[in-house]
């Protein structure tokens, strides 16, 4: 759980950090330099689990899907986000950053197969409120960046799903490319679009920002989330943007006003309804070999290990054989399916 908050606060100081930052950057230039720092922040932990390794040659797939979340989720998403910063206060970015979470599930309905519930749309809906509500109280002038921060929250929604389908490498390995590959490439757009006027403070801090709020606070959140479960960490990592907001008030001296208060709020009933939407049904899982990191008390893994207890988390190319079974789900690595709701039934298996 500790870890959980740390790597919230961590990934919610990125943004009045950055706000501060683009005083003497230009968007592109700190894009690169954010991810950048990413990069080096994770490189030694994907060094430890298995080297910088890519999808194979013949992995088409999982290439393109790893090319598609450098796209949305390293070069477009900061970009969006971070030109927004430029017109509006880091209180506000901070809380519009809370949309992330609906904009994934609102993604896994429509294109990626997910089954979405009636608290799963309450959520959507009252996340589109809590951003509305925030950028209606602002007018035009916050109109224009509340919706550059919604266009950065669905390109990491679509980022989230993309990453959560690639196997073969792991989610810190991803990482690393995705931040080496995006912020090399908006740093050298930047350099071409503007001179270069940074100082060697501010680059350093720069690439320490982008080492932790987005390359520790990624690793942390990962290692919570073994321990804790996806789902848990993710409720608690979804503070992330209010640990933003009063640092913007702390260090930037921003003010609080009560549309921010009922914002948040709006904002917290969509987190905990996207939290509360889960189903349980009959479901046929067909032969499947993929790699992946995974534990063997989760009633999808059977091959052996021995010596090995269950709950040890490890990656490994491993074989599924067919089987059915029903049990409550979240739309992960081995439920993505579309079908009609169904009462749970035990399994005749």
């Amino acid at each position: 759980m500790l870890l959980a908050l740390l790597s919230a606060a961590l990934f919610g100081a990125a943004t009045p950090a950055s706000k501060a930052l683009l005083e003497g950057l230009s968007a592109f230039q700190l894009a690169g330099l954010l991810y950048l720092g990413a990069a080096l922040g994770v490189a030694p932990f994907a060094f430890r689990q298995g080297g910088l390794r890519l999808p194979g040659k013949g992995d088409r797939r999982n290439r393109i899907r790893l090319a598609g979340a450098i796209a949305a989720g390293g070069v477009a998403g900061p970009l969006f986000l971070l030109f927004g910063l430029r017109l509006a206060d880091a209180a506000s970015v901070s809380l519009w950053l809370n949309f992330e979470l609906a904009a994934t599930a609102f993604l896994g309905a429509l294109v990626f197969r997910e089954h979405l519930g009636r608290a799963g749309w309450a959520g959507v809906a009252a996340a589109f409120a809590g951003a509305a509500s925030l950028s209606g109280f602002e007018g035009f002038s916050g109109a224009v960046p509340a919706l550059l921060v919604l266009a950065a929250c669905i390109c990491w929604g679509l980022d989230n799903h993309l990453t959560a389908l690639i196997d073969g490498i792991t989610p810190v390995q991803s990482t690393f490319w995705k931040g080496l590959v995006a912020g090399s490439t908006n740093l050298a757009l930047g350099l071409v679009l503007d001179p270069f006027q940074s100082g060697a403070a501010s680059t350093t801090m720069a690439l320490a920002v982008g080492a932790l709020a987005y390359g520790a606070s990624i690793v942390l959140y990962i290692t919570s989330a073994q321990s804790l479960g996806a789902t848990r960490a993710q409720v608690v990592f979804s503070s992330a943007p209010f640990f933003g907001v009063v640092l913007s008030i702390v260090l930037l001296g921003e003010t609080l006003r009560a549309m921010h208060g009922v914002s948040a709020a709006l904002f917290i009933g969509a987190i905990v309804l996207l939290s509360l939407d889960r189903h349980a049904h009959r479901h046929t899982h067909d032969a499947l070999e993929h790699e992946h990191e995974h534990r063997h008390d989760d009633a999808h893994h059977f091959h052996e290990h021995p010596g090995q207890p269950a709950e040890v988390r490890h990656v490994h190319r491993h074989v599924h054989e067919p089987i059915s079974h029903a049990h409550p789900h979240w739309p992960d690595l081995h439920h993505r399916h579309r079908h009609r709701l169904e009462p749970m039934r035990e399994p005749r298996e």
